[in-house]
């Protein structure tokens, strides 16, 4: 068992006080600063290879001189020789050094280093006689100091809480958690890569909108100086990339962040990452090819298989996802048969039969289906699966069915109860957007918001756009779910939290 500068076992050191230690490592630190061997002034070491290197390739570099850097993240102590285990970016290595070979001066320098310090190491790759893969090293030096110790290290952070407050830390002891978010990155990469392969352009929209617009999610605040006027973070990237549309790009998206003042959940965070793309000349059943195309492609590419496990279920990507109209869907999980109501009245009777409150005592028979689609249908939808043709009441931009005007060609996908994703074939003419625009501001105005309709959008219309496919899903769903977390916290590296 390793020991630390108190000569308090390591598994012990979680129950230190953290202050105390801080002040004995500081006391080191000056009497390092007094022999002239500040750690904080090193500003380089020149290595060659990493920890996953040297296992990856052993057969290559065994016996061969190497440079290494990382944290020191565990000692065994043997008299004049030693073991530590030390971590890079890759992984980690076991690092053997002897007095002899590295000095006598520089080893007892050595013996006042503690766990969290960061080191670079020459030496040779060897095998130890129990099989572990290792450098030898014939020099040591310390490259900068840890004032802090770190969790214990079978254990890490335990508390949730404390391992989102302090993900740093939460990093260096899990590498479980380290590859969530590599996971994550490749994630980004191949969805970049998808679209670009498909022809679309990736393009930056504003984050700072002057309007407040009447879309039901309530934006961040926030005040411009110079011109003096309050302006609003973006709850979306929608209206600016139908611009692009109009403007004669006719395939566009963006990765980018959003902002929305509301609850946090295991599913939300005010801050968060979408991807938005709209095609010119396809619609909403394009866009549900392409959606379904896209997440077989990435999970294949990032999972190796089409099939994930998430919560100990299989969901199964690969196979064709099952559609749904919005209609079919509650009447196959609630009885409710949308065409069987002769009137907005009927259909509120029927919420009441069924036990649903509704928040509008007005409801139409369109808000009513929403309502009990919300209630009975969605925890139902653990395989992906598309829902279809929604009420034109909750989808101010999307074009209504010529076939049935009080539907709209908008689709929502759902995997494991939740939504993951939404598409419109969009709406493009700018007299019927005013009014659906009108009628949301006057809905948003009545709950106490500042909400404008955007005249710059409708003027963009006005110009003329092609029809037009969107769609727009979470990223960090998309992660949770390839990654089995069960909270958006898990794959945010610094999720929003409340100051202690």
């Amino acid at each position: 068992m390793s020991e630390n500068e108190n000569n308090i076992p390591e598994a012990a050191l979680e129950e230190e006080d953290a202050f105390e230690v801080k002040k004995v490592r500081l006391a080191k630190l000056a009497a390092m600063r007094e022999a002239g061997k500040d750690p904080y002034t090193v500003t380089k070491f020149a290595r060659d290879c990493t920890a996953a290197a040297i296992k990856d390739e052993f057969d290559r570099l065994e016996n061969t001189e190497v440079r290494i850097a990382g944290r020191i993240m565990s000692r065994r102590d043997m008299g004049k020789a030693n073991f530590i285990d030390v971590a890079d970016g890759s992984g980690r290595i076991q690092v053997y050094q002897r007095v002899n070979d590295i000095g006598e001066e520089t080893f007892a320098e050595y013996k006042k280093w503690d766990i969290g310090d960061f080191v670079g190491i020459s030496g040779l790759v060897f095998r130890t006689r129990r099989g572990e893969i290792s450098v030898h090293a014939h020099s040591i030096e310390l490259l900068s100091k840890s004032l802090l110790p770190l969790p214990e290290k079978f254990h890490g952070l335990v508390d949730k809480e404390l391992r989102y407050r302090r993900r740093y830390v939460d990093l260096i002891m899990d590498p479980e958690v380290k590859d969530t978010f590599y996971k994550r990155s490749r994630i980004i990469s191949e969805v970049r890569r998808y679209l670009d392969g498909r022809g679309y352009l990736e393009v930056d929209t504003p984050v700072l909108h002057t309007v407040e617009i009447g879309a039901a999610a309530r934006p961040f605040v926030t005040h411009h100086n110079a011109l003096d006027i309050d302006m609003y973070l973006r709850i979306e990237t929608e209206l600016y990339l139908k611009r692009l549309i109009v403007g004669g790009f006719d395939k566009v998206y963006e990765v980018g962040r959003i902002f929305r003042n509301e609850g946090m959940d295991a599913t939300h965070n005010p801050e968060f990452t979408t991807v938005e793309m709209y095609e010119a000349y396809t619609d909403y059943m394009g866009m549900m090819e392409l959606i379904e195309d896209m997440y077989r492609t990435v999970a294949r590419n990032v999972c190796g298989s089409a099939k994930v496990m998430y919560r100990g279920v299989e969901i199964d990507m690969e196979s064709p996802w099952k559609r749904m109209t919005m209609a079919e869907a509650v009447k196959e999980y609630s009885g409710a048969d949308y065409y069987s109501w002769q009137s907005d009245e009927q259909a509120r009777e029927e919420a009441k039969k069924l036990g649903v409150e509704l928040e509008d005592k007005n409801a139409t028979k369109g808000l009513v289906l929403a309502a009990l689609f919300d209630a009975f249908v969605e925890e139902h939808l653990v395989q992906p699966t598309f829902i279809y043709d929604y009420p034109v009441e909750n989808s101010p931009l999307a074009k209504r069915k010529p076939s049935d005007p009080m539907f709209t060609e908008r689709f929502e996908y759902f995997i494991t109860g939740h939504e993951m994703g939404n598409a419109f074939s969009e709406l493009n003419d700018p007299i019927d957007q005013r009014r659906r625009f009108e009628r949301q501001v006057e809905q948003r105005r009545k709950e106490g918001a500042n909400a404008e309709v955007d005249e710059d959008f409708i003027m963009a219309l006005e110009y003329g756009m092609p029809p037009t496919g969107g769609l727009g899903f979470g990223l960090d769903r998309l992660v949770m779910l390839l990654t089995d977390s069960p909270s958006i916290r898990d794959v945010l590296l610094f999720p929003t939290m409340k100051p202690l």
